[in-house]
């Protein structure tokens, strides 16, 4: 069987970040990608200058046709925009029971521009978190989520990653991109242990997509037939090489893209 994943998530204009780094992720890792989206975004490197939504009865329409006819192994879930959105996902995912939903709660852009509205937070956790198989919030996210400062050591990740557990997902990765030190740190919560997986601290401005892309390659993993952490663990290491290879590239003035063919060029 070919290994499938689909993406549901914002189109990024500029290649590096969303469904384009999504089905780019997918095609690194030999599984055939396939895509929901649900907004598109005017952006580049240096940032996002318009946002039009997907109707929620098309982005429901998408999925209905990609499942009917692709034996998805995986779901990434990124970009989700707004609340209608969110429930026309959730209602699409209980009417297909895929076995594994990634779900990466994209809030803001590497730019610093926000992709969810204020108001669909709630929709986020209150429909889609129980629906998932791994919520991979970054330490900012993990905060906004919780309503809580960013975690400064590990106790406060620790602390919050079981609080996001509790809100119905199966289990969750807090990512340590955002942190400090010469180690890039993420915790892996399954409801029975707590996995802290290090890499080193790439010094690069080219981070562009890394949350999409990250979260991407465990779907990957996941639709190969991976266990779950095998597929996060192959999922840092591929993107931590991503990461190192991405000043290969000499993409727009801002936060350019990850090198995700770091393997072949």
């Amino acid at each position: 069987m070919t290994p499938i994943a689909l993406t549901i998530a914002g189109s990024d204009s500029s290649g590096g970040a969303g469904i384009q780094a999504d089905l780019k992720s997918f095609a690194a890792l030999g599984v055939y990608g396939a895509s929901v989206i649900t907004a598109l975004t005017a952006q580049n490197t240096t940032g996002v200058s318009a946002i039009h939504p997907v109707p929620a009865v098309f982005v429901a329409a998408q999925i209905d046709a990609v499942f009917a006819d692709l034996a998805v192994g995986a779901v990434k879930i990124g970009m989700v925009a707004q609340a209608e959105t969110i429930a026309a996902i959730a209602d699409g995912l209980a009417r297909w029971s895929p076995r594994h939903v990634v779900l990466d709660p994209v809030m803001v852009a590497t730019s610093g521009d926000r992709l969810l509205a204020a108001g669909a937070v709630d929709a986020l956790k209150t429909r889609l978190f129980p629906l998932a198989s791994l919520i991979t919030p970054n330490l900012p996210e993990a905060a906004a989520l919780l309503s809580e400062p960013v975690a400064g050591n590990e106790a406060a990740v620790e602390s919050q990653g079981r609080r996001l557990l509790a809100l119905g997902c199966r289990a969750v990765l807090i990512k340590g991109g955002h942190g400090t030190g010469a180690e890039s740190i993420d915790y892996l919560f399954d409801g029975a242990r707590v996995v802290a997986l290090s890499a080193p601290r790439v010094a690069t401005p080219n981070t562009h997509g890394t949350g999409c892309s990250l979260s991407s390659a465990i779907a990957a993993g996941l639709a190969r037939g991976d266990e779950l952490e095998s597929a996060v663990r192959n999922a840092k290491a591929w993107i931590t090489d991503a990461i190192a290879a991405a000043d290969r590239f000499a993409v727009g003035h801002g936060h350019g893209p990850v090198h995700h063919f770091h393997k072949y060029y």
